[in-house]
Parts: structure tokens; C-alpha cells; sequence
């Protein structure tokens, strides 16, 4: 896969607007493992935020990402838990601000995961 296919490039950019693809790149059933149960998905969440800390990515960033990836799962996926309802609920009557704001929590989340 080329570099133009990333959503962080080697530099350490990020390009939200990349987000899109990658999500729908990951194998179908894959993503279902993942979505399927709340645990699963805040695990995958951890390694992700633990890798985008890798790269040296601050929360802001990650959160601008998460966002991306929050509007992306509310637009193309069923959730598939009652933790997910409720998540996408909160999204779809956030204003946008609201939605940041979750997304922040939502890092802050992940990153409770990677610390236990």
C-alpha cells in the first residue's frame, strides 16, 4: 500500500479525510469482530491510540481522527451493542462541538484501556 493511502504519513501528518478509506478497507468480517462486542472495540481502539502515541500524535489530533472515524461508523455501520446505540444516539443529536467533545472522551477512553 502506498503512503497516499495512510491516514498518519511517515512525517507524522495526519489526514483525516483519508478516514473513510481505511475504515472501508478493513476486511468486512474483521470489522465485525471488532464491532461486535464493546470490550473488542475499546481494545482496538487502545492499540490504536497506543500507536498513534507512538508516532507522537498529541490528543487533539487523535481526536480529530476519532472524530472522522465516529462519523464514519454513525453513516455506514449498524451498531451492534447497546453500548454502540447509545454512542451513536449521543452522536447523531451532538452538534459538532458536542461530537469533539466525544470524541476526546472517547481517546480518553481508549487510553484507560493500554494503561490497565
Amino acid at each position: 500500500m502506498t503512503e497516499h493511502n495512510h491516514v498518519v504519513g511517515k512525517d507524522g501528518d495526519i489526514n483525516p479525510s483519508k478516514v473513510d478509506n481505511a475504515i472501508s478497507r478493513i476486511d468486512p468480517s474483521e470489522r465485525d469482530r471488532i464491532l461486535k462486542n464493546f470490550d473488542e472495540f475499546k481494545g482496538y481502539l487502545g492499540k490504536r491510540i497506543k500507536m498513534a502515541e507512538s508516532l507522537g500524535m498529541g490528543e487533539e489530533q487523535m481526536a480529530t481522527v476519532a472524530q472522522k472515524v465516529a462519523d464514519y461508523l454513525a453513516s455506514h455501520e449498524e451498531p451492534r451493542n447497546s453500548e454502540e446505540h447509545l454512542l451513536q444516539e449521543l452522536w447523531k443529536v451532538g452538534s459538532k462541538e458536542e461530537q469533539h467533545n466525544l470524541a476526546h472522551l472517547l481517546v480518553r477512553l481508549a487510553q484507560s484501556q493500554i494503561k490497565h
